[in-house]
């Protein structure tokens, strides 16, 4: 009785495994999907709704050099970016759905053909933004990203091989790693995301110059994590055992609820904030500002900021993001009498908010006035005892001094 017994218990042990790994695997990717979708819709209403307005300038709110007056091809190039960026995701997630795939085989090959033009559009304009426009100011996340595009041609040309070679079981290993490398960027913001919650900010990274170790292992780790975690899933769906696919299911199941946490933090913080911006239909001060520095200089557009704000006219934004947007866009530029002007007018504006005096501290640090800065960084850390990026910078300058 025993020994007849038991290849049951074992057959029932292998299928729950199975079971449980379909199960994982499906929770997964409707996580995914849903992260996808809602940031595809993000990126579709705040850069749609803030072109159709004229309101080109508040693309850099979310985008390094996301658009730069008078560059017209290279402002194109992020357009046709942003535009492939929405449809693969959509694309995307039709062409993984079995149901779809089974019953509407033509619409499978077209849409698969639109996901591989589009995610070669995609990743084109991605390199043409890192390299030249400068998108991304480190060096070593531009040949992170840049590998990532070079994985995304290989898993296409594997899969387009393998679909006409009529090998479909290969075929779709390669789409599903097609479909990961693809899915990077929003990896790497989920990761990110994730970051800034277990560590309650910045993690190893400045997020004022985006440049940092962990920036550096996110811009790899973003399609190489999920890459190798397809192959452990592919191994264990098999020739895994039960123990091994249970195992495989559960860690799939902790993977995907640490990576919701990070689409719901990113949600929060950044994409529900962005749509909301994108249906404010209020007038950037920010970009009249700059259209005024740029004509008739930084004094010109001081006088402009404080009469207008003295209209309190409801037609503009006054938001305290848009001043320092525009105080870190000079930054950038090394342009640092106007960022510290701008972010003085924002220290007026909002005299108890802690972000404005960490800013304005980092502006005359990086102009190379160390004793403003740490003016500064002390008003900013009174008003935010938690503000850990003034409390570094403090750290850092009186070490620097005790040194000197």
């Amino acid at each position: 009785m025993t020994t007849t017994a038991m290849p049951d218990r074992l057959e029932l042990s292998s299928l729950s495994g199975t079971a449980a790994l379909r199960m994982a695997a499906r929770l997964w990717f409707l996580v995914t999907v849903a992260g996808q979708l809602l940031f595809a819709f993000t990126v579709a209403s705040f850069y749609a709704l803030t072109a159709a307005r004229g309101d080109f300038w508040a693309w850099n709110r979310n985008m390094m050099h996301g658009y730069a007056a008078g560059e017209t091809a290279s402002n194109l190039v992020v357009v046709l970016h942003l535009f492939s960026a929405v449809i693969v995701i959509l694309a995307g997630a039709l062409q993984l759905v079995p149901q779809i795939r089974n019953r509407f085989p033509r619409f499978h090959r077209w849409n698969g053909r639109l996901y591989l033009l589009t995610a070669f559009t995609l990743s084109t304009a991605g390199l043409y933004m890192m390299w030249i426009r400068g998108s991304v100011a480190d060096s070593f996340q531009r040949w992170g990203f840049t590998l990532n595009v070079v994985l995304l041609w290989l898993c296409a040309a594997m899969a387009v091989r393998y679909a006409i070679a009529r090998d479909f079981r290969t075929h779709r290993r390669w789409a599903l790693r097609l479909f990961l490398v693809v899915s990077a960027s929003w990896f790497f913001r989920a990761g990110l995301s994730l970051s800034f919650l277990l560590f309650r900010g910045p993690f190893g990274f400045d997020p004022n110059t985006f440049r940092g170790p962990f920036l550096t292992f996110m811009s790899f780790a973003m399609f190489l994590f999920p890459l190798a975690l397809l192959e452990l899933y592919f191994r264990a769906q098999g020739r895994g055992g039960a123990p091994w696919r249970m195992a495989m299911a559960a860690g799939l199941v902790v993977l995907t609820l640490a990576m919701g946490a990070g689409v719901f933090t990113a949600a929060a913080a950044v994409w529900m904030p962005s749509i909301k911006a994108a249906y404010d239909s209020r007038k950037s001060i920010a970009g009249t500002l700059l259209v005024t520095i740029e004509s008739a200089g930084i004094d010109a557009a001081v006088k402009q900021y404080r009469e207008l704000q003295a209209s309190k006219h409801a037609a503009w934004n006054f938001d305290e993001s848009q001043l320092n947007t525009l105080g870190y866009q000079f930054m950038r530029a090394k342009k640092f009498e106007e960022a510290i002007r701008i972010f003085q007018l924002n220290v007026e504006a909002y005299p108890q908010s802690s972000n404005t005096w960490d800013s304005l501290g980092e502006a005359y640090l990086d102009a190379g006035n160390t004793l403003q800065s740490i003016v500064n960084y002390r008003k900013a850390l009174q008003l935010n005892p938690n503000n850990r990026t003034a409390a570094e910078a403090l750290r850092k300058l009186a070490a620097s001094r005790l040194g000197g």
